[in-house]
């Protein structure tokens, strides 16, 4: 004999067997649900994979420490740049609560001059760069200062510096504020954006040491 057909089954969100449009319906919307929380957890596995791989590479590359050197022993080094230049430099010696961030020599291709340099941070947290060259040229000056021409002058000690104020010019940064002077054949720099203050006494401790290397 036989079986009889299989009854439809009932729907329970309905109460009776759906249609056939209503399975094919259903079987869409299932198909179409499935195909979302696939593509949902596919992106989901992918984040979590690139944010592992980043995680390896951050730990996995040294980092330097890069925390500004504002220890730097420029006069210690002012020495071993005294024989790199041939000659004498004038190395100010500044309170404790001043500080070098970099004591280099300098060579200048746009006209050939080779400079010693400090870079001072400040008791207010300020900058002044320092420059002396044994064997300048107003090229030279010029070229260190961008350009900027003179706005006065100031004596300081035994020196009269000429000055450069452009503290209100906007975007003067480091060159807000420089003097120059001279003595002999050296020429001293003096730039950037500490006080006034602070570059007289930076000038003044300059100037003294110019005044015990004079004969």
């Amino acid at each position: 004999m036989s079986k009889p057909p299989k009854e439809p089954k009932i729907v329970a969100e309905l109460g009776r067997p759906e249609t056939a449009e209503e399975s094919r319906a259903r079987k869409t919307e299932n198909s179409k649900l499935y195909v979302q929380r696939k593509t949902v957890n596919n992106l989901v596995l992918s984040l979590l994979a690139t944010v592992g791989l980043v995680a390896v590479i951050f730990f996995a590359v040294p980092h330097p420490n890069v925390t500004p050197n504002w220890q730097v022993d420029y006069v210690g080094l002012s020495a071993q740049a005294a024989q790199s230049l041939n000659g004498t430099l004038i190395t100010p010696e500044m309170p404790a609560d001043w500080a070098a961030n970099a004591a280099e020599v300098r060579s200048s291709a746009a006209d050939g001059v080779q400079s010693w340099y400090v870079g001072f941070i400040t008791p207010s947290n300020e900058f002044i760069g320092y420059q002396e060259a044994l064997v300048a040229n107003p090229t030279w000056v010029s070229n260190t200062l961008k350009g900027n021409a003179p706005t006065g002058s100031r004596t300081t000690g035994t020196q009269t510096w000429t000055e450069y104020d452009y503290r209100s010019t906007e975007d003067a940064k480091n060159l807000a504020y420089a003097l120059v002077t001279q003595s002999g054949a050296s020429t001293f720099v003096l730039y950037g954006t500490a006080n006034d203050a602070e570059f007289t006494a930076l000038a003044e401790e300059i100037s003294a040491q110019i005044e015990m290397s004079t004969p």
